[in-house]
């Protein structure tokens, strides 16, 4: 049973979602004014360990709302603490618990300021224009402000999320603030895990403000459910359960079909990745030329050499006498194939086996039509495109660079695939509208091959789990999260350029280290 704070850090609501349990709470009695001194007094206590100097001086941006007012609650106990404070509060408009807190403050000295240029120099500032459910865009003095404090290329710490995205979406209302931390309250919010949101939101984290967990249930229960990816979840299911006695054929054969004459690189990468996996068995079929090479790199894998056209394609799937497809727990088709191996990308989706494509396998998979085709076949589909083939795989699906999350929702439920998106922050659906988020990556990833890597990793994950009682979309979650883990400590130790594909690869088992 998961505790408490593992579950609140697993949830992701949309605005309307989280006001609907911020009502709830306060029907049952809590008033607003109480829950706001409550979480102020957790920001504040957060910004001093973050900062202990109590010579900062720190400014805060006054909003109309109750994000002003938390900002405000923020502002009164830093300065009893011995910090300089100054307020910038352009409204001529304020809610009333905010106006009363702006009252309050200016009572104790604290200097109020209503235009920008007025403003003395500041260490740190603290954003709480807008909070939650912004949706039109900010315009005139207001955006002239943010883009002024952007500006300063000062730390910004946003109170809930940096005022100017969407809740959502994560989209750029206008304009908004750059911060560099952001302090997201009670619940995790769409938009702070939208990639094109990342730009602005700098290193988020959760303040808990103890919501009961009975309330998010009561508004969440019907709707698909949006999820994290922790460390827990994603440590749950590694390392794979294996009984004292046991044997390689029994902890799954996977089956990678991938390479080239011309990408020879992908065959070795996917395979690299798989390796790390603990596959039980892993075959590789590739050109008849390449074997000798994918030999050396893998030689525990059984290669197989398979006829090849003039260009270096495989021409035809020959596996070895006595065997067939039915032979492995899970098959992963793609990575450096090119368009020429389509034959062999149309036998796979015909067959009864558990499939992942990648790459060319999902450039192929276009051309024949991505939703009929996938509607057609009954086995575990798994698709890992980036935003450009999941557009080519998907024409008519919103514009996942938009809303990933909705988009990637979309496509499953049309296919009934797992569909994992890749991106900073890569999203994960299954057929019933259900989304995993990897909360944590590193552009170290945006290399070539490392989605190869990926689809090795996830292809013998999935093979040596096919067979348990464990959901498929877990385990594709999991392995988005170790693999991104890997990068990530490849970056600490090496730098971000430092982090090609082979590397990344040496650096999967590390990661769980």
């Amino acid at each position: 049973m998961q505790n408490r704070q593992e579950q609140i850090s697993q949830i992701v609501v949309t605005a309307a979602q989280m006001r609907d349990i911020e009502a709830r709470i306060f029907a049952a009695g809590m008033p607003v004014a109480a829950l706001m001194e409550k979480v102020a007094g957790l920001i504040a206590r957060r910004i001093q360990q973050i900062i202990p100097q109590i010579n900062f001086r720190v400014g805060f941006l006054i909003g109309p709302g109750h994000n002003g007012a938390d900002a405000l609650v923020v502002a009164r106990e830093l300065h009893f603490r011995g910090y300089f404070v100054w307020l910038y509060s352009p409204f001529s408009q304020l809610k009333e618990l905010t106006s009363q807190h702006l009252q309050y403050a200016q009572s104790l000295g604290i200097c109020c300021y209503e235009n920008v240029e007025e403003l003395p120099d500041c260490d740190l500032i603290v954003d709480g224009l807008f909070g939650f459910g912004l949706t039109r865009n900010i315009t005139e003095a207001i955006a002239t402000a943010i883009n002024h404090f952007n500006a300063l290329h000062q730390p910004i710490f946003s109170i809930d999320l940096p005022s100017g995205l969407h809740t959502d979406t994560g989209a750029v209302l206008g304009t908004a603030i750059r911060a560099t931390h952001t302090f997201c309250l009670g619940l995790w919010k769409r938009g702070l895990l939208q990639d094109q949101a990342l730009d602005y939101v700098g290193k988020a984290e959760l303040i808990d403000f103890d919501i009961p967990l009975a309330d998010v249930q009561a508004i969440l229960k019907d709707a698909p459910k949006i999820r994290r990816i922790t460390q827990a979840t994603a440590l749950s299911t590694l390392p794979l359960p294996r009984p004292p006695v046991t044997h390689k054929y029994k902890e799954g054969h996977l089956l990678l079909i991938c390479g080239s004459r011309r990408y020879a690189g992908g065959a070795i990468l996917t395979g690299l990745g798989a390796r790390a996996s603990g596959v039980g068995m892993l075959s590789i079929a590739v050109p008849e030329s390449l074997k000798p090479l994918l030999v050396s790199h893998l030689p525990e894998a059984l290669i197989v050499g398979c006829p090849e056209t003039e260009s270096g394609a495989i021409a035809q799937l020959q596996l070895p006498e006595k065997v067939n497809l039915s032979a492995f727990q899970a098959i992963a088709c793609g990575p450096g194939l090119t368009a020429d191996a389509t034959p062999i990308v149309q036998q796979v989706i015909e067959s009864d086996r558990p499939l992942i494509l990648d790459a060319d396998g999902l450039n192929i998979l276009a051309q024949m039509g991505t939703i009929p085709t996938l509607q057609n076949r009954q086995a575990v589909t798994i698709l890992t495109p980036h935003t450009g083939e999941f557009k080519r795989l998907f024409p008519e699906t919103p514009d996942a660079n938009q809303d990933r999350i909705t988009s990637v929702q979309s496509a499953a439920t049309q296919t009934g695939a797992i569909i994992l998106l890749k991106g900073a922050r890569t999203a994960v659906a299954n057929p019933q509208g259900a989304v995993w988020i990897n909360p944590e990556s590193t552009p170290a990833l945006a290399r070539g091959g490392s989605g190869d890597v990926l689809t090795g990793l996830l292809g013998g994950l999935l093979a040596q789990t096919i067979t348990r009682k464990i959901p498929v979309e877990d385990i594709v979650a999991t392995a988005a999260w170790w693999h991104s883990q890997a990068g990530i400590l490849a970056a600490h130790e090496r730098t971000e350029l430092g982090v090609d594909a082979f590397t990344l690869a040496q650096y999967l088992i590390k990661a769980l280290i």
